[in-house]
This record gives structure tokens, C-alpha cells and sequence, in this order.
């Protein structure tokens, strides 16, 4: 039996925007080095919105599904949108209990796409 919920395994399994993006506008990477997760989100920012997100990593169950969920939830939405999300919001898209010491693997892609944020403003 696996500690990850149905939206983990999926979101793992079958990441969405997992890919470069030729013609992004911003981008960042983030890392962290307790568990080894190395992450980059790439937008395209036209207008004071994200009209598209995606994502390239060497990381975790975790990291990975939270990756795919943000980046298309923020797809579409507008910089300020996207700039409020919070950690409370990922963990709850994932749909599963995350222990405290996984807490930085389910944050890493929002505080990456922050900084890309940064860049895009």
C-alpha cells in the first residue's frame, strides 16, 4: 500500500505541464536540498497574466504532483491570482495527509513560482 493519495499517484505518474517552454517570458529554479528536489517552472506572461506554466524536475512523488496541479491551476490566471496562492492551498489539492518533514517538497514548486513571478513583473 502506498502513503500517497489518488491525486499524488496520478499527478506523478502522469504529470501535466511537464515540459520547457520554448517561448517562456519568466523563470526560476528551486531546490531543496534535505531530499534532493530540483525544480524549474517556466511562464509565459502576456498582459499581467500567466498564459502558460510549465515544469522540468528531478524530484519526489510529491514535489512532482504539486508541480503539475500548480501549474495548471495557474495557467490563465492573472499575476496577482497566481501570487496568492498559498502553501495551505497546494497541500490542499493534494488531497492527502503531508507529514510535516514532506511540507518542503509540496511548497518547493510555489516558492519557485514566486520568484518566477518576480521575474515577470
Amino acid at each position: 500500500m502506498t502513503p500517497y493519495g489518488s491525486v499524488v499517484l496520478e499527478h506523478f505518474r502522469r504529470p501535466r505541464n511537464h515540459q520547457r517552454l520554448d517561448d517562456a517570458t519568466a523563470s526560476a529554479e528551486g531546490t531543496n536540498p534535505l531530499c534532493g528536489d530540483r525544480l524549474r517552472i517556466e511562464l509565459r506572461v502576456e498582459e499581467g497574466m500567466v498564459r502558460e506554466a510549465a515544469f522540468t524536475a528531478n524530484a519526489c512523488a510529491i514535489c512532482t504532483a504539486s508541480a503539475s496541479l500548480l501549474t495548471t491551476r495557474v495557467a490563465g490566471a492573472t499575476l496577482g491570482d497566481a501570487g496568492r496562492i498559498s502553501d495551505a492551498d497546494i497541500v490542499a489539492w493534494l488531497e492527502t495527509e503531508v507529514p510535516p518533514a514532506r511540507l518542503a517538497c509540496a511548497t518547493l514548486p510555489l516558492r519557485t513560482l514566486r520568484l518566477a513571478l518576480k521575474s515577470a513583473s
